[in-house]
């Protein structure tokens, strides 16, 4: 016999199950819900709990095909397909912010559970399909005893990677497999205290520009503004001279940038802030404005106010411009890249998202590869499930999304930073 207050336990998780899942997809797209904020000691927790993959893999919609062509890697984070088809991967780890109260030494301590145990990288690993089967038969070291890279762009002959600490250049010749000895240095990048430790890459149109995400020393200036001097902002970077102004600011955590193909718009993924709720703020995609403010810290979405931030700008507030597309809250978007005709006609126009998935909401969301639609040049539509599986329902997490590259020759490449490998998604001819 089933008591009536069990059936009214059941009936009322049920109901909070779904209202969280109703209040999650109304946080996608230009105009997301945002709900009361919601502030406490310590924020929901609910982490990933590795486990292998074994004879599974992450699923892919129907007539696509998924692989591992890398494996046992040291912490892939991005990729950048040369023209000639090889793979780039940066591996590596970095940061070094001391913890500023007990709750981010508890916070630290439980995030890092959900996290690969391999020993950072700090290298660039080459991969080579010789025969062009989908089988990299070569994976070897391209660059090592570099300082977490992240972020990578080629213009012509330089190879540019951005370390936790410096823009350095290499020089490349197509074919190559091996650095031919170590790189110059274009210029420093904020590196004290490294909160927000990745800094994304990208090149503009024409290779004259690079352009550089570097995220804020803190979650929501906890370390004061002078920590926070150039950063939570975009970098525009001379290729050629490495002189450098602020591009676009109050942007807290840039993780991935890409240039719109036909174009010479700049678009970035951005990871909001934490603890006003599981769902508040939502991250977002976004075109980059030059000049543009988007508000951090001072204000999410535009002009929401955040009255944490102490002292209070409003005439910084006045200035915020909202964000394109939201991707909804605290999936921890790190890669991004436009999509093409290759990967065919349901996917051909709009950005592939890496999300690596949460940590601070009850429900765990993100752990997968979601597409945006565009039309017009614009997002438009809810984000589609591209890759999945990384996470069951259980909560065994098998993998977790990073950057997201698309190869020209019809395949989509995913850096796993959990499972340590890169997997390679085509559709079947």
């Amino acid at each position: 016999m089933i008591h009536t207050s069990r059936i009214l336990i059941l009936t009322t998780a049920v109901a909070l199950s779904a209202q969280a899942a109703d209040e999650q997809a109304a946080q996608y797209g230009p105009d997301p819900r945002l709900p009361e904020q919601q502030r406490g000691l310590l924020p929901n927790m609910t982490i990933a709990e590795p486990a292998n993959w074994g004879d599974q893999r992450p699923t892919v919609p129907e007539n696509y095909s998924i692989t591992a062509i890398a494996t046992n890697l040291k912490i892939p984070r991005q990729t950048l397909v040369l023209p000639n088809g090889d793979i780039l991967v940066a591996e590596g780890r970095g940061g070094n912010a001391p913890k500023l109260k007990p709750k981010d030494v508890i916070a630290g301590y439980i995030k890092a559970q959900g996290n690969t145990s391999v020993k950072s990288g700090n290298r660039l690993t080459l991969l080579r399909d010789s025969d062009g089967d989908g089988t990299y038969e070569t994976q070897g070291v391209f660059a090592d005893n570099l300082n977490a890279p992240y972020g990578l762009a080629l213009v012509d002959n330089n190879l540019y990677v951005a370390n936790q600490d410096a823009l350095v250049r290499f020089d490349y010749q197509p074919g190559q497999t091996q650095a031919s000895g170590p790189p110059e240095k274009l210029t420093d990048l904020p590196s004290a205290i490294n909160h927000h430790w990745t800094k994304a890459l990208t090149a503009s149109a024409d290779g004259r520009f690079l352009y550089v995400g570097i995220g804020s020393n803190s979650n929501i200036t906890e370390r004061g503004m002078a920590a926070e001097v150039d950063r939570a902002m975009i970098w525009q970077v001379d290729a050629q001279t490495g002189a450098h102004k602020p591009y676009a600011t109050g942007l807290r955590n840039p993780t991935a940038l890409t240039i719109q193909p036909g174009t010479d718009q700049l678009w970035a993924v951005v990871n909001e802030r934490d603890e006003l709720g599981p769902n508040l703020v939502p991250d977002y995609l976004t075109a980059v404005r030059e000049g543009a403010f988007y508000g951090w810290p001072y204000s999410y979405w535009g002009q929401n106010v955040d009255p944490r931030v102490r002292p209070q700008k409003p005439e910084k507030v006045a200035e915020a411009v909202k964000p394109d597309y939201a991707l909804g809250s605290h999936v921890a978007a790190l890669g991004v890249d436009f999509s093409s005709e290759v990967m065919g006609a349901e996917f051909a126009e709009g950005a592939f998202v890496g999300e690596h998935g949460s940590w601070n909401r009850p429900d765990p969301v993100g752990y997968k590869v979601v597409f945006v639609p565009f039309s017009n040049g614009r997002p438009n539509g809810d984000p589609v499930d591209f890759v999945t599986g990384f996470r069951d329902e259980n909560g065994k997490t098998r993998g977790r999304p990073v950057g997201v590259t698309l190869d020209p020759r019809g395949a989509l490449i995913i850096a796993d930073d959990l499972s340590n490998t890169i997997w390679r998604v085509t559709r079947a001819q």
